[in-house]
């Protein structure tokens, strides 16, 4: 028992007073969360109506903007036009923003002395034809000339005319002036490619890429140059020349002529019938009876299909004659020949001969596997379509043996001369430098003939050159070799005129193992007192093959002691060659 009840101490109770506060306390305290979470909220939705749903506004505006440009056409004109470079990237077209010049009529009160005024700064703008401009009643604009330079700006800004004004857009430049005129093209006031590359490449260029031409702005001045002195020389209406990469298809260089500086294209442009002769590229729109270069094919088909050696022979005593046709040889050997002789000396009997020796349907096989009997496919878009027999009978099969009655592009028989003699596989002409790793582009190349047969024709151009009609190609040390071509042109009382030649040398080199195409055609030259009133291929356009080659071997540094004269490829044909008399070791010039 306790014995004191009474001590015992009762158990503590908390205060009412401290109970409540404590609920209070907590109930603050969610309150303050609560307002927190209010406070974030307007936080978040202040940043998404500010910056997010207002950047989303605005991609979509612009969004809007740039579809509603692409419709009417105001976003390729936003982009500035690629550049074109060379190979070695030398740039040849680009674009700048520069002044164009317009009048007012309105403002112009005496026009005569405007006129008259603006062709002594401008001399291709014609006096009559600038006056018919700017006095056309009621007009408000007419366009007068692109690219002003800032001279040329100057001198129409002294003429004080408030009529004359200037509206400044991107303008296309080409620094090389002439050089490639042909194949670089040229583009419209608008900006659109319309010629050449400009238009083959139009849908790269728009977009602003810039693209590489294969062509070669040093080979391309030297052949430009010696075309211009042939033409000159012979007194010639136009010319084309070409250097093909033999095994890859590049277009080192092409020159058509005449050409013109593509900063001036405007006013040819404006009349293109009228400047038909100056616009038309004579490498890829121009089509033409080649004459004898095409023996090379002929030949080569004999070869190939027939499998006929060296010394098969052919009777060209005397002239062949084919229905009312009769075949003559231009300097005639009326002899029995081998296949090297009749080669070497261009005889037409005997080609016509070999032609029938292969039959009509082999050799349009032939030709047709080199691709002479449609359009070729090229990286512009001015490209002629051949002109073949149809019908095609014995006729045709003998006159289209030495290249009569069968018209091709430059670019086509450049490129089936590759094939020729690059071991026999098809090249496929290209102008545009592929993007690096870009394999889609890379096309397979057939093979059209033997390596043996490539051989074989190796060696017959080699001693066309070293004892036939291409003697003025040869240069020493780069084992040149070729055939010389001289076509009578179309339009004469029996079709052709005797004296409108078409003369033409194409070849390749070193023929040991041919890297380089060359081709050299000069349309109408006129024979001279050095040539002794010749003006055929071997006289003409042969010697300026030479003149090319030498220039590429300084040019690009291709060694001469590579090659061996004891060692010339086409030494082994000699024995097959009957050696000249002296009344007939005059140079044979067709």
């Amino acid at each position: 028992m306790n014995p004191n009840p009474g001590s015992e101490n009762p158990p503590r109770k908390e205060p009412a007073q401290s109970t409540a506060l404590q609920l209070a306390c907590g109930r603050l305290l969610l309150l303050g969360v609560v307002f927190v979470m209010a406070y974030g909220v307007v936080a978040v939705r202040v940043i998404d109506l500010m910056i997010v749903q207002s950047a989303s506004a605005e991609s979509v505006q612009e969004a809007e903007e740039l579809a509603r440009l692409a419709r009417s056409g105001d976003l390729l004109a936003q982009v500035r036009r690629g550049n074109i470079y060379d190979r070695n990237g030398v740039l040849l077209a680009t674009s700048l923003k520069t002044p164009a010049l317009y009048a007012d009529p309105a403002l112009i009160l005496d026009k005569p002395a405007i006129a008259r005024a603006l062709s002594q700064i401008f001399p291709e703008l014609k006096e009559a034809e600038t006056l018919t401009k700017i006095s056309v009643p009621k007009s408000r604009y007419a366009w007068l000339r692109p690219n002003l330079s800032p001279a040329q700006q100057d001198k129409v800004l002294e003429l004080g005319e408030p009529g004359l004004a200037f509206e400044y857009a991107d303008s296309r430049i080409y620094p090389q002036g002439v050089l490639a005129a042909h194949l670089l093209g040229y583009t419209g006031r608008d900006g659109t490619g319309l010629a050449g590359i400009e238009r083959g490449a139009q849908k790269t260029l728009a977009q602003g890429r810039d693209v590489t031409l294969t062509i070669d702005v040093r080979l391309q001045h030297a052949l430009h140059r010696e075309m211009k002195r042939a033409i000159e020389e012979f007194s010639a209406q136009a010319g084309a020349g070409m250097i093909m990469n033999a095994r890859t298809g590049e277009i080192l260089a092409g020159v058509s002529l005449p050409d013109y500086d593509l900063n001036f294209t405007s006013v040819l442009a404006a009349d293109p019938e009228k400047n038909k002769e100056i616009l038309t590229n004579r490498l890829t729109l121009g089509v033409y009876e080649f004459g004898s270069v095409f023996k090379i094919f002929t030949t080569a088909a004999l070869l190939e299909t027939q499998d006929a050696p060296f010394s098969m022979t052919f009777d060209a005593r005397k002239p062949l004659k084919i229905g009312r046709y009769t075949i003559n040889d231009y300097h005639a050997q009326k002899r029995v020949m081998t296949v090297p002789e009749v080669f070497m000396h261009s005889s037409n009997i005997g080609s016509a001969l070999m032609a029938r020796s292969v039959g009509a349907q082999k050799l349009q096989g032939f030709l047709s596997d080199l691709g002479f009997m449609n359009r070729p496919q090229f990286d512009i878009l001015e490209v002629g379509a051949p002109l073949t027999p149809k019908p095609w009978g014995e006729s045709s099969t003998i006159t289209v043996s030495y290249g009569h009655g069968i018209s091709i592009t430059a670019l086509q028989l450049c490129a089936a001369t590759a094939a020729m003699v690059n071991g026999g596989l098809q090249v496929h002409p290209k102008l545009l430098l592929p993007a690096s790793g870009d394999v889609s582009v890379i096309k397979a190349q057939a093979r059209l003939i033997s390596e043996e047969t490539s051989q074989k024709m190796r060696a017959l151009l080699r001693l066309v050159v070293t004892q036939g009609t291409g003697k003025k190609a040869d240069v020493p040390g780069y084992n040149v070799g070729g055939k010389t071509g001289t076509a009578e042109k179309s339009g004469g009382k029996k079709g052709y005129n005797r004296k409108s030649l078409l003369s033409s040398f194409i070849g390749a080199f070193p023929m040991d193992n041919p890297e380089y195409v060359i081709f050299v055609m000069i349309d109408e030259p006129q024979g001279t007192k050095k040539s002794y009133g010749y003006a055929t291929g071997g006289w003409v356009a042969a010697p300026a093959a030479a003149r090319v080659v030498t220039s590429m071997a300084a040019i690009l540094g291709l060694p001469s002691d590579q090659y061996d004269p004891t060692q010339d490829i086409s030494l082994p044909l000699e024995q097959y060659v009957k050696p000249e008399t002296p009344e007939k070791k005059k140079l044979a010039s067709n």
